[in-house]
C-alpha cells in the first residue's frame, strides 16, 4: 500500500477525464450492520460526480471512506491508480482529498485565516508568521475568486461564506478530490449560484467533486455523472446526461416519480375559510398582500428567492409582527379569530408552524423524540397544571408516520433529516392544530422520506386541515399544491392551479410579473 502522506497528488491520472478515485469491492461492517456490500466505482478528474441515493443508503458512509474517517471492512481504494490505506481525516488531507460537510468544522473564534491554516501555521523564527498566513489566505481566495477578509472572525460570517473557507482549506492545502456532503441546505438562491461557480471552477482545474445531495434540481444542474446507491449496494452509474428525474428516482426508491406525490384532493370554491389574510403588509416598505387559503388545500407561495414569500408566510405565523393588515383563522368548529402578532398566540389557535430550519428554530436536538413530540400534548395545558405524555397517543403517531428510530426516547440529534422533519410535523400533529404553515417541507430530507412527508400532509388536508407552504423546489409545488400562488418583489402576481402548473408558467410570473393565462383546454 502506498503511503498518503508521500502520495504525489499531481501524478497523471489528475489529467482531466483520468481515473482518479477508484473503489474496488469496498465493504464496511460496523458490528453486525453492513453498512456498504462490495461498492466498486470510478471516480474521474475534471468531473462532478453526484452519489445519491435514500438516507441508509450507504452513500455517506462510502465517502467518509475516502475522507479517512473510517477504514473499509474489505476492498480496496486506489487514488491515482494506486492502492491506498487512508488511517484517518489527516491522512486523507494529506493524499489530497478535501470534505466540506453538511456541519461545518470551523473555530467561530478565530479568524478566517487562521482557521484556514490552523494545525499549519507558517512560522518565522520560531513565532507564527500572522503576516504570512494572512497573504497566504489571500492568495487562495483570488484562486477560487471569493472575497472574504482573512482577519474576520468565522463566527461573524454567512453559513455561506463558512462554506466558502471550508472549500478554501482544501484548496491551500492542494486538494484534487472535494466531497462535498448536501452542501445547499442552508443556502439560499444567489449563494447557491455562487457555490456552483466554485464547483465549476474547480471542475475546470482538473479535479474531482463528490457531490452528496437529495435535491434532483441541483443533480442535474451541476454533476456529469451519478452513481446511486440502496441499502449499502451501488445500484448504478450512469451520465447525467443519460439520465431523467423519473429514472433516477426510480433507480433511489424503486417507483417512479409519477407515484412520488400523492393523489390531489379536489378543493370546492365554496370549501369553508382556514384562514383569510386581509390587506397584510409584512414588513416596511412592502406592498400589501390579500389572499385566503380554504379547509382541505394545499396552498404554495413560490417566486424567485427573496421576493418576500418568507415574510408573508412569518407574518401569517406570528414570527414577525406585520406592518398593517389583518389574518383572520377560521376554525373547524366555524368561530372566527383575528391572530395576534405573537407564536403563542397563533400556536394556541391551533395553527402550527414549521421553519426551514429544523434544528436551529425548531427541534430540541438533544431530547428525545417523544420529548420533542409531547411538548405538542402540552398546547392546551396550563402553566400551573403538570406536564403529562400520552405515550400510547405517541406510540401510534411515530408508527402511522413511520418514523424510523430506535424508540421515542432515541435523541432527535441523531435521526436522519427526514425523520427530523417528521419529528417537527408529529408534533403539531400532537397538539391536535388543524393548519400548517411549512416553509421549505423537505430541505435536506432523502428522495423516499420526501414521499412520505408529501402523504402526511395531504392526508392532513384531506382530514380538514390545511397547509400553506413555501419551497424552492418548483417541482414541489407543481406536485404538491392545489394552488400555487406566485411572488414578485412582496406582490401577489399570479395564482394557478397546481394541476396545470408548469415551471414555465410559474418562471414567466415570477420574472415578468405576468399573471398566468391556462392554455387553451387546459383544466381549470
Amino acid at each position: 500500500m502506498t503511503d498518503p502522506g508521500t502520495l504525489d497528488h499531481h501524478a497523471s491520472g489528475s489529467s482531466a477525464g483520468g481515473e482518479m478515485v477508484r473503489f474496488e469491492g469496498v465493504t464496511k461492517r460496523f458490528g453486525a450492520n453492513v453498512a456498504l456490500k462490495d461498492v466498486s466505482l470510478v471516480g474521474h478528474a475534471g468531473s462532478v460526480h453526484a452519489v445519491t441515493g435514500e438516507n441508509g443508503a450507504g452513500k455517506s458512509t462510502l465517502m467518509n471512506l475516502l475522507a479517512g474517517v473510517h477504514q473499509p471492512s474489505a476492498g480496496t481504494i486506489y487514488l491515482h491508480g494506486k492502492p491506498v490505506v487512508l488511517a484517518g481525516p489527516r491522512a486523507a488531507q494529506q493524499a489530497g482529498i478535501s470534505t466540506v460537510y453538511q456541519e461545518l468544522t470551523l473555530l467561530p473564534n478565530l479568524t478566517v485565516a487562521e482557521n484556514l491554516y490552523l494545525g499549519r501555521e507558517p512560522r518565522r523564527l520560531g513565532m507564527v508568521d500572522r503576516s504570512a498566513m494572512r497573504r497566504e489566505a489571500r492568495s487562495v481566495f483570488a484562486r477560487i475568486e471569493v472575497d472574504l477578509d482573512p482577519d474576520a472572525h468565522c463566527g461573524d460570517l454567512t453559513i455561506a461564506q463558512q462554506q466558502m473557507v471550508e472549500i478554501a482549506k482544501g484548496v491551500a492545502v492542494d486538494a484534487r478530490v472535494f466531497i462535498f456532503d448536501e452542501p445547499t441546505a442552508a443556502l439560499n438562491g444567489p449563494e447557491i449560484e455562487k457555490l456552483e461557480r466554485l464547483i465549476m471552477s474547480l471542475k475546470r482545474g482538473g479535479n474531482l467533486v463528490f457531490y452528496i445531495s437529495h435535491r434532483l434540481d441541483e443533480i442535474f444542474r451541476f454533476c456529469d455523472t451519478i452513481s446511486v446507491m440502496k441499502d449499502g449496494s451501488h445500484v448504478a452509474t450512469q451520465p447525467a446526461s443519460e439520465l431523467t428525474r423519473d429514472t433516477l428516482v426510480s433507480l433511489m426508491v424503486g417507483r417512479s416519480l409519477d407515484r412520488f406525490f400523492p393523489h390531489r384532493g379536489t378543493v370546492r370554491p365554496e370549501a369553508p375559510l382556514a384562514i383569510d389574510v386581509r390587506g397584510l403588509v409584512p414588513v416596511a416598505g412592502a406592498p400589501a398582500v390579500t389572499f385566503a387559503l380554504r379547509r382541505g388545500e394545499i396552498l404554495g407561495l413560490t417566486g424567485l428567492e427573496g421576493q418576500g414569500q418568507r415574510e408573508i408566510i412569518r407574518a401569517v405565523a406570528g414570527q414577525i409582527a406585520p406592518v398593517s393588515g389583518e389574518v383572520v383563522h377560521h376554525a373547524k368548529d366555524g368561530t372566527s379569530t383575528g391572530l395576534a402578532p405573537s407564536p403563542v398566540a397563533v400556536a394556541r389557535t391551533g395553527i402550527g408552524f414549521v421553519p426551514e430550519d429544523r434544528k436551529s428554530e425548531g427541534l430540541f436536538l438533544p431530547l428525545a423524540i417523544e420529548r420533542n413530540i409531547g411538548i405538542g400534548m402540552m398546547r392546551r395545558s396550563s402553566i400551573w397544571s403538570r406536564a403529562r405524555i400520552d405515550r400510547p397517543r405517541l406510540t401510534g403517531l411515530l408508527e402511522s408516520m413511520n418514523v424510523r428510530a430506535t424508540g421515542p426516547q432515541q435523541e432527535v440529534q441523531a435521526l436522519s433529516g427526514g425523520n427530523q422533519q417528521k419529528v417537527l410535523i408529529g408534533r403539531w400533529l400532537a397538539a391536535g392544530v388543524d393548519i400548517l404553515l411549512v416553509e421549505e417541507p423537505t430541505r435536506g430530507v432523502d428522495v423516499g422520506a420526501k414521499s412520505e412527508i408529501y402523504t402526511l400532509l395531504r392526508a392532513f388536508a384531506d382530514d380538514g386541515g390545511a397547509v400553506l407552504m413555501t419551497s424552492s423546489e418548483l417541482s414541489e409545488h407543481i406536485g404538491l399544491c392545489d394552488r400555487i400562488l406566485v411572488v414578485r418583489e412582496g406582490r401577489l402576481v399570479a395564482e394557478m392551479p397546481g394541476a396545470v402548473a408548469t415551471e414555465e408558467t410559474i418562471m414567466t410570473s415570477a420574472l415578468t410579473g405576468a399573471p398566468f393565462r391556462a392554455h387553451a383546454g387546459a383544466a381549470a
